[in-house]
């Protein structure tokens, strides 16, 4: 039979086993330091040479370093993208005629990531990338913009001088696939389009003016009125329609300005930039390979407290 237990119960049977927990923590940690103490030789002499690896590990040329870009994506969707950016962690998913394979093969670069890029002020630009992965796509203040993604791997210091040749090669493996092709072919037409429409627009509102500029109106002439209210003339005829022009100008300089960066399906609005704080640092590698050797030390030392033991099971 079953017994029922309530959610008091559960919590208390939680705690409980947070509590011997603890307490078999602390008497881990106990033992170690009197390890550590009665063989302090054994101890020392791991955690010495795990400091000694640390800071081989942590030379100049073998310190691992982000770079950061932002792709403008024109055409492909973030999902499609990302999928297409996933196949680059290993060199075997990826086609034998990509360019940037040998550099993967050669562990020059590795470790691909996207993060999203996030428009907070609702302007179409970006305002700040989400490495944490904290804001989800259903924030309607902090926007994850759906033609950005911020593109991240990582490269050792002796191979930085090929970042522009892994850069090169990169774009030029996602730029060549079909898939992106194709949704790229459909964006350029419908930006064209737009691009087309934005200026005949702004071609008529501006004819609206030119009977001022050519066909001055007297200002004794009284106005005309219609079914949608007063038709002004002269300056004030030009001030009616100031505000859609700047619009419609401001408009179509955004709209051309995307066409002229379309000129792949992904572009990179800057240069992948080198995070300058490595990634295996040596103040934070040389308290983790230590903390490493003394845990490794304290079980040799424990090997050895007790060998006689060990030695009689071994014999049985």
């Amino acid at each position: 039979m079953e017994k029922e237990m309530n959610f008091f119960d559960l919590c208390v049977a939680c705690w409980q086993a947070f509590v011997r927990g603890c307490k078999a923590f602390g008497r881990l940690l106990g033992r170690m330091v009197r390890l550590t103490y009665h063989y302090w030789w054994i101890v020392l002499t791991f955690c010495v040479l795990a400091a000694a690896a640390a800071f081989y590990y942590t030379r100049l040329e073998n310190r691992i370093f982000k770079v950061n870009a932002i792709a403008l994506l024109n055409g492909p969707t973030v999902q499609q993208f990302e999928q297409s950016y996933a196949l680059l962690r290993s060199a075997m998913m990826l086609p034998a005629d990509a360019p940037v394979l040998p550099f993967i093969a050669e562990h020059q670069a590795g470790d691909f990531r996207t993060f999203r890029v996030i428009d907070c002020l609702h302007d179409e630009m970006p305002d700040f990338v989400d490495f944490k992965h904290k804001i989800p796509a259903t924030d309607t203040v902090n926007v994850q913009m759906q033609d950005r993604l911020c593109l991240q791997f990582k490269m050792k210091y002796r191979h930085l001088d090929q970042l522009a040749k892994v850069e090169e090669a990169l774009l030029a493996t996602l730029n060549a696939e079909p898939a992106m092709q194709r949704s790229y072919q459909t964006y350029i037409a419908n930006l064209r389009e737009e691009v087309a429409f934005n200026h005949s627009q702004a071609q008529k509102l501006d004819s609206l003016t030119s009977c001022y500029y050519f066909y001055p109106v007297s200002a004794a002439q009284p106005a005309n009125y219609s079914g949608n209210g007063v038709n002004f003339y002269g300056d004030r005829r030009v001030r009616l329609f100031l505000d859609d022009i700047y619009e419609q100008h401001a408009r179509m300089q955004r709209v051309d300005y995307r066409l002229q960066l379309a000129s792949e399906p992904i572009v990179l609005e800057n240069h992948f930039a080198v995070d300058p704080k490595p990634v295996n640092g040596r103040m934070k590698m040389l308290i983790l390979f230590l903390l490493f050797g003394w845990v490794v030390g304290c079980a040799i030392a424990e090997l050895t407290d007790k060998r006689k033991a060990i030695a009689e099971w071994l014999k049985a």
